[in-house]
């Protein structure tokens, strides 16, 4: 990235609509942060386990299937709220503008049609695997110890869509910014330069300090 984003609020409907998904996105990404923390300790207690009594958790590996979702997919709609995800960056930094913003609704729309087709995609995954009339509601089974997989087929949709909607405000956001020719949008992520990143940076460490 060209540097830090930096998201402006306001109290216009779509800034309201931002903070209102951004309350879900952080409780996402928290479950996401205990998810590598429960994979820390289990690994503890496994190897522990192992070398103290000759005797693992069982189902190690099956625990970590079932995390793997939780840490892979939970935060991303949080990072692209931030713009913080892996972008290219050396061409769209050189932008200003209308121009800027057409660029930047433009590939939200890709992303977004993309992670349509995701949902759709992940949905249907889901469903081969639950069964209401099966033990446990699932046709298939991790194999070590038998945990049910939809619970975990199931979170690739749900934080899909949650993404989808993170998009469609920013869809909004840039798009109004295109409309109106606004310098400074809400609800969307403003690249800093490495100077305004700078003085954020002090401003917050000033604000600990005072604390």
């Amino acid at each position: 990235m060209a540097g830090h984003a930096s998201v402006l609020e306001d109290d216009s409907p779509l800034s309201r609509a931002d903070r209102a998904l951004l309350r879900l996105e952080r409780f996402l990404a928290l479950l996401s942060g205990l998810a590598v923390f429960s994979l820390m300790v289990l690994a503890v207690v496994s190897v522990g386990g192992r070398n103290a009594f000759n005797a693992p958790l069982p189902g190690y590996v099956d625990w970590i299937e079932q995390a793997m979702p939780l840490i892979a997919f939970m935060g991303i709609a949080y990072v692209q709220r931030d713009g913080t995800h892996i972008r290219m960056d050396l061409l769209v930094s050189r932008l200003s503008g209308r121009t800027l913003w057409l660029f930047e609704l433009i590939s939200v729309l890709l992303i977004l049609l993309l992670m349509v087709l995701l949902v759709w995609g992940s949905w249907a995954h889901f469903l081969r695997a639950f069964d209401m009339s099966a033990p446990l509601w699932s046709r298939d089974s991790s194999i070590d110890i038998g945990l049910p997989l939809w619970p975990a087929k199931l979170l690739a949709p749900v934080a899909f869509s949650v993404l989808c909607l993170r998009l469609l405000i920013q869809v909004w956001g840039y798009g109004r910014a295109l409309v109106l020719g606004l310098e400074t949008p809400v609800a969307v992520p403003l690249i800093q330069d490495v100077a305004a990143q700078a003085a954020a940076e002090a401003e917050q460490l000033a604000g600990h300090d005072n604390g």
